[in-house]
Formats: C-alpha cells, sequence, structure tokens
C-alpha cells in the first residue's frame, strides 16, 4: 500500500503545478495519471501563458455569425450536428453566461489568476532549471481588414481601461520589422508584449514533473476512475498497487466529468476540441513569436519540432473520432501568410478543453465529500493558470491566507 497526504488526479500542468505547490507546503504528494506527464491538453497548445487574457472567450451573440458558424461556413470554428443532443444544454448555459455584464463578472473574477500567470511560471520554471526556455517576445493579433483592425483596436482600449490590458498598434511596417517573414495583405497588428511563450509545452510540463520527483514526489500511473472513498481519506489504484491518501484533487481536466459525475456532483463542463500540426520552415524563413490570424482564428506559432498551427474550437463529443477539417482548411491559408513547408507529424494532433459556462475554473474544497478538491475547467488557459491555481488551491488546502478571494471560483456556484 502506497500512502501519501495528498493523491493529485492528473498530470497536465494544472496537476503537476497543484503537486509542486502542495509539496512546498509541506504534503507528501503522489501524482497520478493515465498516460503519463503533459501527455494530454497541456502537451497541445499555442505554448502561451496569456498574460492578457482576463476577457474570457464569449459565445457569440450576432445571428448572422452564429448561423455561420451553424453550418460550418468559418474556418475558425467546426460543429458537429450529431452531437448536439450532449452538448446542447452546455452551449445554452454558455450563451446565457456571455452577456457583457456577465462576462465583465468574469473578467473580474479571472483577473487576480491571469495577473500571476508570467510570475509564477517564472518562479516554477527557475527552480526546475527552464528559465532560460520562457520567450519575453510577447505575440502578434494580425488583422486582414481594416474594419476588424479598428473593431479590435477599440475592444483593445476598452480592456486596456478596464483591466490594464497592456497592447500596442502596429502598422504593416512595424509588423514586418518584427516578423520580416510574414507575407500577403493585411492591414495592422496589434501586439501584446506582456504575455509570455515556450517553444514546448509538454516540457515544461516534464521539467515541472522532474522537480517534483526531485523534491521526493512520486509519479504514478493509474487510472483516476478507480477513485474510491474509505473511512481515512481516498484510495486509487495504480500500476504499482493501491495508493491512499488523506485527500485527492481533482485535475483532470476534460475528464473530470468521468470521476465528479459517479460521486454526484453534476457540474457543465463542456469541450471544446483544437488540432494542430507541426511544419517545416521554407528556406530560412524564420517566425519570432505566435501569431494570431485573428480574423482566420488560428495561431502559427513557432516550437522546438517547427512551426506549429493550432485551430480553433470543435463543437463536438469529446470522444469522437477526429475530423481534423479545420487544419485541411487552414493549412492554405496559412501557407499565404508565412512559408510553411512540408508536414512533419504523421498525423495531426487533437486536444481537448474543459470549458465551464462562465469560462472561469472551479478551485476548492467539494461540497459533499470530506478530503476531496477540485482544479479543473480552466477553457483555454490550462497552460496558462496552472501554475497559479495550483498555489491558490494550495493555501487553501495548507489553511494558508489565500492570495486572492477564491469564492468565485467556487463549486457551489453551480449548485453541484
Amino acid at each position: 500500500m502506497l500512502r501519501a497526504d495528498v493523491l493529485v488526479l492528473g498530470a497536465g500542468m494544472v496537476g503537476v503545478s497543484t503537486a509542486l505547490h502542495l509539496q512546498r507546503r509541506g504534503a507528501s504528494v503522489i501524482l497520478i495519471d493515465r498516460r503519463g506527464v503533459a501527455e494530454e491538453t497541456s502537451y497541445g497548445n499555442a505554448g502561451l501563458i496569456q498574460r492578457e487574457g482576463i476577457v474570457p472567450y464569449a459565445f457569440p451573440r450576432d445571428l448572422r455569425l452564429l448561423s455561420q458558424y451553424a453550418f460550418n461556413m468559418l474556418p475558425e470554428a467546426h460543429f458537429h450536428w450529431g452531437a448536439l443532443p450532449t452538448i446542447a444544454p452546455w452551449l445554452v448555459r454558455y450563451f446565457m453566461q456571455s452577456t457583457p455584464d456577465r462576462i465583465a463578472q468574469t473578467a473580474r473574477a479571472a483577473r487576480p489568476l491571469v495577473e500571476r500567470c508570467v510570475v509564477e511560471h517564472e518562479t516554477l520554471m527557475q527552480e526546475a532549471g527552464i528559465l532560460a526556455t520562457l520567450r519575453r517576445t510577447g505575440y502578434l493579433k494580425l488583422f486582414r481588414t481594416e474594419e476588424g483592425f479598428e473593431t479590435a483596436l477599440a475592444k483593445s482600449g476598452k480592456e486596456r481601461e478596464t483591466y490594464g490590458v497592456n497592447f500596442q498598434k502596429l502598422g504593416k511596417d512595424a509588423v514586418a520589422d518584427m516578423e520580416p517573414h510574414l507575407r500577403g495583405a493585411y492591414a495592422g497588428a496589434i501586439w501584446l508584449p506582456d504575455p509570455g511563450s515556450v517553444p514546448d509545452p509538454s516540457a515544461v510540463g516534464k521539467a515541472y514533473a522532474r522537480l517534483f520527483q526531485e523534491r521526493g514526489g512520486r509519479v504514478l500511473t493509474g487510472d483516476a476512475k478507480t477513485l474510491t472513498q474509505f473511512p481515512q481519506g481516498w484510495e486509487v489504484t495504480t500500476s504499482e498497487g493501491q495508493a491512499r491518501g488523506a485527500s485527492a484533487v481533482l485535475c483532470l481536466g476534460p475528464w473530470a466529468s468521468d470521476v465528479f459525475e459517479p460521486l454526484g456532483y453534476h457540474f457543465p463542463l463542456g469541450v471544446k476540441r483544437g488540432y494542430h500540426m507541426h511544419y517545416k520552415p521554407q528556406g530560412n524563413a524564420v517566425l519570432n513569436r505566435p501569431v494570431l490570424d485573428a480574423e482566420k482564428g488560428y495561431v502559427l506559432a513557432p516550437m522546438a519540432k517547427g512551426i506549429r498551427l493550432t485551430t480553433g474550437a470543435e463543437f463536438a463529443d469529446r470522444d469522437a473520432a477526429p475530423t481534423p477539417v479545420q487544419l485541411d482548411a487552414l493549412e492554405p491559408v496559412a501557407r499565404d501568410l508565412f512559408p510553411i513547408g512540408e508536414r512533419v507529424d504523421a498525423e495531426p494532433w487533437l486536444g481537448r478543453r474543459p470549458c465551464l459556462p462562465d469560462m472561469l475554473p472551479v478551485i476548492g474544497a467539494a461540497p459533499r465529500h470530506d478530503g476531496l478538491w477540485f482544479n479543473f475547467g480552466h477553457h483555454h488557459l490550462g497552460f496558462t493558470l496552472g501554475p497559479v491555481t495550483g498555489r491558490l488551491l494550495a493555501e487553501m488546502m495548507t489553511e494558508e491566507t489565500p492570495f486572492t478571494n477564491p469564492e468565485p471560483y467556487a463549486a457551489d456556484r453551480f449548485g453541484g
């Protein structure tokens, strides 16, 4: 029998960060995952630490745009009609939460988390010996039309005034100075200087896990669905036998429902799927920072494996077979913007973003089970916020004064 103070279930960025912060506060921790560290959602993102990401991605409320999305007329989204019976309740709640007032409420709640995202990553990177991999070049939002550019500038101006989000307007010449190998017709760009980025998000997660192990933590293979409660705590079956802890933390991202639903919780957790593919750059072409092609809804990011193209959202059943039609549609668009060459990966990678309707994570104690804690539902910001929410939850679990009020992230806000 393996014993620890805490079992952390899920070894993505959220789980490994939670394990490290609990360990720092004196807890013995076992980190458990069915595959390995940072092999699922934390593997395939654009590598951004989104210091600007205070205002969430709202559900569109323009009827013309909604109809285009519904019939898959735009490359930034892909909708599976066959999934509608499953995902409709979540979509309705997401739509209802996307009014201006509720988006502002979410942004106010997200701000204390997002404002700490880079500094919390920097701390863990320094301790893990990988601080040199953090790129402080920010990223570009590129706009193809004057109308789209002006609309985005007005929105960015409001976000700077309300939430302190830093940005700079760039004309075509300034964009060319920053990224000389971008090409094609575009109106300009918004440069967001404060976010960081990394060339391999999975490698960052793995480095944090090595630090956790060097400090005495254990990383085991096991299925979180075997979680059971016993009088003194919680137990999970692993490849090395039964692991027991006085407490357990669900950091399972899009798979959290596989565990919380059998325990009687009914959080409205939805999933936005997405794809990526790596490409070799042509000739001596270099991309210095991630670039969001804002009016087409994809990102090109320089990565260790090549130029990574990440798609927008696919609305489908979580476990449905891959349908990378967005990637196929966007590849020629991306080639017109930057000289990418041949594909590097044998198959497109498919990831799943765990999203709650208010686009805030659940962080805190389970309402009806002693010793059970939640840290999931980080939508597009799991890699960004893992170290921040890991710290917040560890402070709550060890009765340390939290760095911010955790009430906006409480599980009972959904009546769960």
